[in-house]
């Protein structure tokens, strides 16, 4: 019995120690003006891979207009960012906030009641509508004109919902992870359109001459970054004086070619 004894506490001790080594080391910090941080000195984004112009990779990096947008208020606190791609429900749900993943939630993500429920916003930083993206020449022109035919969406995002109810009742609605897949599924034929946010679609027709944006729909839209529900007011504030500032409208101008109406 004692040597049974024995062999389970050491059994126990070495079960602790293994877990002890396996815990996730906190690297959490708080600067100066305030701001909590999962990593010390680093501004942590999470979003979801691609979403061109608005986040992707060029040349090993993820660039874009979001990353450009939340650099400002991270060289203004005298941080480096870093970006995590993540499962997009994760942001739109507030999991990857609530369990220090990352410090700020991005990806071209709308600003709903839902959402805000478990997440804080900041200031809108975008306007968005939606819009018809199909084959160039088809001849289809709205909605209505997709009765008995293939529909592209994302999943999670608002433009899904708005094809959910106003589609006709006949149309094949096809989801899809990613606005990569959406969009060439719509290219390839393997949809007859595709619907998704115009900032986004836009972007993708100017680059590929075989496809074309024939409508939008108006749907109010705006967009914002999000941090953990009631967590980071001084970060919220950082991120909101850079999209005041004069270096949003440089980074604007960058992504889409001109300057950001009022």
């Amino acid at each position: 019995m004692k040597t049974r004894t024995l062999v389970t506490a050491l059994s126990a001790a070495a079960l602790a120690l293994s877990a002890a080594g396996c815990a996730k080391e906190d690297t959490s910090t708080t600067t100066e003006s305030g701001i909590e941080l999962v990593k010390e000195g680093t501004l942590t984004i999470c979003t979801h891979l691609p979403y061109e112009p608005f986040e992707f990779t060029e040349g090993g990096e993820v660039v874009g207009f979001d990353p450009g947008v939340l650099e400002i208020a991270a060289k203004n606190e005298g941080l480096e960012t870093e970006v995590l791609d993540v499962a997009w429900e994760t942001i739109t749900t507030g999991e990857a906030l609530n369990t220090d993943k990352c410090d700020v939630g991005a990806g071209a993500m709308t600003i709903t009641d839902e959402r805000a429920a478990v997440m804080d916003f900041t200031d809108p930083y975008f306007t968005a509508t939606q819009a018809l993206m199909t084959k160039t020449g088809s001849g289809i022109t709205s909605l209505d004109d997709l009765a008995g035919k293939k529909i592209a969406v994302q999943d999670g995002t608002t433009g899904a919902d708005y094809v959910r109810e106003n589609a006709p009742e006949d149309a094949e609605i096809i989801s899809f992870e990613d606005s990569s897949l959406m969009q060439q599924a719509v290219r390839t034929g393997k949809t007859d359109a595709g619907v998704n946010d115009n900032g986004l679609l836009n972007y993708f027709v100017s680059q590929n001459d075989d496809v074309e944006v024939v409508t939008e729909f108006e749907t109010g839209e705006e967009y914002g970054f999000s941090v953990k529900k009631g967590g980071n007011d001084e970060l919220l504030a950082a991120i909101n004086d850079g999209i005041a500032s004069d270096d949003y409208d440089a980074v604007y101008e960058k992504w889409f070619g001109t300057a950001p109406t009022e």
